[in-house]
């Protein structure tokens, strides 16, 4: 098994094949904090990228085998072919190499408490509750995000050795590489299909996930899922439970919502209220997303003042239902929801405040998820009243002919009417133009690049 002590390694000059990824570029920013020599490679320059060379790194925009000389140690990302250059390079000439799920898995051994942050949905938004409740702390965290928050001006906050706090993604099973000591499982759903052969495998590794932890260690549950509920028996470590409809440790009741959308509700621990808990962000999903993190800080010693305070100040992360603007009194949205679950909780989260009509502007990502889930995709939409379906975002897949937006489209308009194809991103510009009136919403939705059309309007 691989390990690592950050503050000791004989490691000097580490490699990271796809460094500009969000959980990549982290790494690589936390080890050059650490006094590592940090080289890498990616296709293009981002601004993740673009810090960790300001910041002294040395990065290729292309994959060669030369880069790979007289470094000490090579960590790839699961977005990389095995017969990459550089990869292939790492094995013959035998230097150490390791993915970046088994170095993050290593990197967690480092700190006294961990929290890892799981679930199909709602990792990156849970991720950042926890953050704008511990940032400040005088426990000093490190932090790494999958998205950016601006409260940390990035992805990533470097604090000593008390606590750790990630996203921990379950694609390519790489939850069971971790090795937190507090684990949040937030929901369990159907996903990834293009690795998981069915909800039973997925399952499964969230089972081996969880067998991870130790006597002392805590894993917290939405009871409030099926798939979740699966996991029990569970008594290797101690269990922690969350939710809104079934008895809970950490519960929400009387919930309310104010005239923007935003929830409030009654705290109860083990069956006694405790306080009242207020959001900044829309949506019932994200009453989950802070109970999940209200008993990730509680049983990490975290008070229930601090964190009741750090939950109303959290306004949001980029690209989790996130207002960008306005255009003519047309309200402009974007979010990063890209499968059925999360479409259908952000849609009726924003119709909840909107005062017009809502405009979805929907980027399908991957082939294998449209294609595999597409009748979930179909009823996802429901509470939205125009939806413009894009070109599918590749990604890491390749197209062969077997699925198309255009089959999303008449799948969609089977049972509803103001369902469009449109695949140029500045036709869609057009249409939005010549139909939306003030009070409208816009959203851009998808884990692509559907964000620009957001953009556009605003510039123009």
């Amino acid at each position: 098994m691989f390990e690592i002590n950050i503050d000791k390694s004989t490691y000097k000059n580490i490699f990271f094949i796809g460094i500009g990824g969000i959980s990549m570029s982290a790494l690589a920013e936390l080890m050059l904090e650490k006094g590592y020599n940090i080289f890498g490679s990616d296709r293009s320059p981002s601004v993740n990228t673009e810090k960790l060379e300001k910041n002294g790194a040395t990065i290729y925009y292309e994959h060669k085998k030369e880069h790979i000389k007289g470094m000490d140690l090579v960590i790839f990302t699961d977005a990389i072919s095995f017969d990459n250059e550089e990869y292939r390079e790492a094995v013959k000439e035998k230097i150490d190499l390791v993915d970046r799920a088994t170095f993050l898995g290593a990197i967690m051994k480092n700190y006294k408490k961990s929290i890892a942050v799981s679930g199909t949905h709602g990792k990156t938004t849970t991720t950042s509750m926890i953050t704008e409740i511990i940032k400040d702390l005088e426990i000093n965290p490190t932090i790494m995000l999958g998205g950016q928050l601006k409260d940390i001006n990035g992805n990533i906050k470097i604090g000593d050795s008390n606590l750790f706090l990630t996203e921990a993604c379950e694609y390519k099973a790489n939850i069971s590489k971790y090795f937190p000591t507090t684990e949040i499982i937030l929901n369990i759903d159907e996903d990834h299909l293009d690795f998981f052969d069915n909800i039973d495998h997925i399952i499964r590794t969230f089972k081996t996930y969880v067998d991870n932890l130790k006597k002392d260690d805590y894993v917290i549950l939405n009871i409030d899922d099926e798939n979740v509920n699966t996991l029990f028996p569970i008594n290797n470590c101690k269990v922690v439970s969350f939710g809104i409809n079934n008895d809970a440790d950490f519960m929400a009741k009387n919930i309310k919502f104010d005239k923007f959308g935003f929830p409030s509700y009654d705290l109860y621990l083990k069956g006694e209220k405790v306080n009242r808990v207020e959001l900044s962000v829309l949506g019932k999903h994200n009453i989950l997303n802070s109970l999940a993190a209200i008993a990730a800080t509680y049983v990490n010693n975290i008070s229930l003042e601090d964190t009741i305070v750090g939950i109303k100040n959290y306004k949001g992360v980029e690209r989790r239902l996130e207002e960008k603007g306005f255009y003519n009194g047309v309200k402009i949205m974007d979010d990063y929801a890209h499968h059925p679950t999360e479409i259908k909780s952000s849609v009726h989260a924003i119709k909840r405040s909107c005062k017009g009509k809502l405009y979805v502007v929907f980027q399908p990502h991957t082939f294998t998820r449209t294609k595999l889930l597409l009748d979930a995709f179909a009823n996802s939409f429901d509470e939205s009243d125009v939806i413009i379906i894009t070109d599918i975002y590749a990604a890491r897949e390749k197209d062969y002919g077997d699925i198309h937006s255009k089959t999303l489209r008449d799948a969609i308009s089977s049972h509803r009417e103001n369902v469009f194809y449109i695949s140029g991103f500045e036709d869609i510009l057009k249409f939005l133009k010549e139909n939306t009136k003030k009070d409208d919403t816009i959203v851009t939705m998808g884990a692509g690049d559907v964000y620009k059309i957001g953009e556009m309007i605003l510039e123009n």
